[in-house]
């Protein structure tokens, strides 16, 4: 296919200028949520939405270390003042008892709604017997302080049992009246923003207020702020990948563009060579804005492989051209052998295209159509805007050399067998597995910022929940009723010893069904005092001194229920919005679960209860499966893209010794990359996997034109070198992804720089020794 060569370069202009315009309204992200489901499972959606915009994605844990304990105090003090009195943040505790008055008083001012012993038994005169005795014992306890307070508006000790309800769930310890960890060594306090995780920019703002806070706070002292939480990850991510694509992005094109001028001596050159790169990463911004709706971080962090791999395309043509020779004339001969070289690399990044991850899936688009858009420029533009008579002087000073390392290399078949061989030994010899089976190994949040995260979950109290039940229902007065079915079979799963304990949001927040029933066990105030009287005959208590439990007690018959808005500005608020989440299609509340030791025995008798529709949510089993499905998917979808790449080869080359030149010089490549990241102590994950793919899909080039060969002796030293320089570049592209601190780019990046440089030594060792060429294809 030809084009009239100014209708080639305004085609090129006019999808330059759409791309632009495209990109211009792209939003950016760095949502953790992408390397989470495409399709999840109910459970996993929900775990998703409260990643994105739950209370969870909301939450800072805020550490001060470095210091003695009562200035760390003093500090945690003025950080929660200074933040409290910001409106980024719902709330701000720090374990100061002037954070949980108002928890205390929406406790006393509603007991008799909130508290679960209100049964009508509970207010017979045998019941408040029981009470009043059991308040004698406590009188003579450090809690006799507190209750000779409450002991007239409540003898029956609602609030008590409230407080001990909410002192059963873990808490950090107190020093100085802040919360500190076991050891002393960190202060603590837990922000609530009322930016949701996903905004990152709302995020941003928020950490540059703790910062600027606590510099104030600190005075300029020794002490260390350490932040984490998903918005905090959020924040990193996209501006370690936004410093990572641009230094990279900046490094790579300096290095190239200098291996060019070393190679061209032309500024034009060099930049009609940068051409296709930066087409490609425009068209693959667009394409991944257009298809996806936004474009993740790591995807722009991936663009730097564009700058290594398409910039072969413009080495190819521009070392190729012959003196005397037009451009159009030297890519008409290698078009066919580069177009086999795109589609074997567009089947290897279709396996990430089809992926279950959106980010995943992004980088996959990225790639297919960054090297679509690279390969087109390199075919129908470049050759139009070449300089009459361009050659490349400096083949003539490589080519010997070159072409003397390639006459001796199939001397090293016999080493490279040995090297395949023990690759093989060493892989089948590991007692451990060497794929990895957690989770966290595709989280783009580094190792380090997870063992922080953790230490920090730890010293705040927070539980390590594996095991959760979740209760679905149309909306939330369902959903609390069902929560509160089921918190009754917990505790007869409790008794029975099947588990240490639980939270539920009907705790804080109980259903209005309930609460209509417990003010109903509230006897009429005559009967009430009667109960009352009797209950004390022969006890050590005044009758006129609970005068105020019977006209709370009466008036609390009467009392409007509460609901969410009467949590308002209690740290309660926090715990039900935590466990209580609104969707599209209803609302779900989580019961998490304490010391499980038989889920089985649990799901069986939450199952007893009737009409309900529930999940008992094992997280680190759901975790695990999750993975190997993920790492079986992506296993299938490698196999499918190597398979494509097979069947492409046998299409066009007929001929299945010439398919297994080409293929084996990729399967000892693969081998001997993947016994090197053993070798280096990796636990492989789904993205070395993908790597190892496209360790295929890139190195196919050069084993082509390693196969094909050119019909003079001329042209097949330009080929050569052509190869030599081609791979250098996408080395550099991939390489230097290999010194990203992000997971996903570090995998792909050092597994893909390894394999490209062994995929071309391993082509020259055992195709290279070819002299004359193989055909043309059919």
């Amino acid at each position: 296919m030809r084009f009239w060569p100014r209708s080639a370069v305004c085609i090129w202009l006019a999808g330059v200028v759409a791309a632009i315009a495209v990109i211009s309204r792209t939003e950016f992200t760095a949502d953790l949520s992408a390397f989470l489901p495409r399709s999840p499972s109910p459970a996993q959606q929900i775990l998703v939405e409260q990643l994105r915009d739950g209370v969870v994605s909301r939450l800072i844990l805020i550490g001060i270390e470095v210091g003695a304990t009562e200035r760390l105090a003093q500090a945690s003090q003025r950080l929660a003042a200074s933040l409290r009195a910001q409106d980024n943040f719902v709330s701000v505790n720090n374990g100061e008892e002037s954070g949980f008055e108002t928890d205390r008083e929406y406790l006393w001012e509603n007991r008799y709604l909130l508290s679960p012993a209100m049964t009508p038994e509970h207010f017979t005169a045998r019941g408040l017997r029981h009470s009043l005795e059991e308040d004698l014992r406590l009188l003579a306890t450090p809690a006799g302080m507190l209750l000779r307070r409450t002991l007239p508006s409540d003898p029956g000790g609602e609030l008590m049992r409230l407080l001990e309800q909410l002192e059963g769930q873990t808490r950090p310890s107190i020093r100085h009246g802040v919360w500190f960890s076991g050891d002393g060594a960190r202060a603590l306090l837990l922000a609530q923003t009322r930016a949701a995780g996903y905004d990152i920019d709302a995020q941003e703002r928020t950490l540059a207020r703790i910062r600027g806070a606590f510099a104030e706070a600190a005075g300029g002292g020794e002490a260390k702020l350490l932040l984490t939480g998903p918005g905090v990850f959020s924040v990193t991510i996209r501006e370690r990948i936004r410093n990572d694509a641009w230094k990279f992005s900046l490094v790579a094109t300096v290095l190239i563009g200098a291996m060019l001028w070393a190679l061209y001596r032309s500024p034009r050159a060099v930049g009609l060579g940068l051409l296709p790169v930066a087409s490609g990463a425009l068209a693959g911004i667009a394409a991944v804005s257009l298809g996806f709706g936004s474009v993740h971080g790591i995807t722009l962090g991936f663009g730097v492989t564009l700058i290594g791999e398409g910039v072969d395309y413009a080495i190819y043509l521009f070392t190729q051209i012959a003196p005397g020779t037009a451009p159009r004339t030297t890519f008409d001969r290698i078009w066919p052998t580069l177009r086999l070289g795109v589609l074997t690399s567009l089947c290897g990044f279709s396996a990430m295209l089809f992926s279950g991850f959106n980010g995943l899936a992004q980088l996959g688009l990225f790639s297919m159509a960054g090297l679509v858009a690279a390969a087109a420029v390199t075919r129908w533009v470049l050759p139009e805007l070449l300089p009459p008579g361009f050659a490349v002087p400096a083949v003539t000073a490589f080519a010997p050399g070159v072409m003397s390392l390639v006459g001796r290399a199939p001397l090293l078949r016999v080493p490279l067998l040995v090297m395949v061989a023990l690759a093989c030994v060493l892989l089948m010899a590991q007692r451990e597995p060497i794929w990895s089976d957690d989770l966290s190994s595709l989280s783009p949040v580094s190792p380090d910022e997870q063992r922080l995260d953790q230490r920090l979950r730890t010293d705040i109290g927070a539980p390590d929940v594996r095991h959760l039940v979740i209760v679905r229902a149309k909306d939330e007065e369902t959903a609390l009723q069902g929560s509160e079915r089921v918190a009754a079979a917990l505790r007869r799963a409790v008794r029975q010893g099947w588990l240490e304990g639980f939270d539920s949001p009907a705790g804080f927040l109980p259903s209005q069904a309930t609460q209509r029933a417990r003010q109903a066990a509230l006897p009429e105030p005559g009967a009430l005092r009667k109960n009352l009287h009797e209950a004390l005959r022969g006890l050590p208590f005044r009758a006129r001194a609970f005068e105020p439990f019977l006209e709370e007690a009466a008036a609390a018959r009467s009392m409007p229920p509460v609901d969410r808005g009467s949590l308002q500005g209690t740290s309660l608020a926090l715990k039900l919005d935590s466990l209580l989440s609104k969707r599209q299609d209803g609302v779900v509340a989580m019961l998490p679960l304490r010391g499980v030791s038989n889920s089985g025995a649990i799901s069986g008798e939450i199952g007893k209860v009737p009409g309900l529709e529930f999940t008992v949510l094992d997280l680190k089993r759901e975790s695990d499966d999750l993975y190997r499905s993920y790492r079986r998917e992506a296993l299938t979808y490698s196999l499918m893209g190597a398979a494509a790449i097979i069947v492409l080869l046998f299409a066009s080359l007929r001929a299945p010794r010439r398919v297994f030149e080409v293929l084996a010089p990729l399967a000892a490549a693969v081998v001997v990359t993947l016994g090197m990241l053993v070798l280096g102590g990796h636990r492989l994950s789904i993205f070395h996997l993908v790597g190892l793919l496209l360790v295929v899909a890139v190195g196919s080039n050069y084993s082509l034109f390693f196969e094909r060969q050119a019909l003079s002796d001329r042209d097949r030293e330009r080929t050569i070198v052509s190869l030599l320089f081609a791979n250098v570049s996408t080395v550099i592209g991939f390489g230097l992804l290999a010194l990203s601190k992000v997971p996903v780019l570090n995998a792909i990046g050092s597994t893909v720089g390894a394999g490209a440089i062994l995929t071309l030594v391993f082509s020259a060792i055992l195709i290279g020794h070819r002299k004359g060429p193989a055909g043309r294809l059919p």
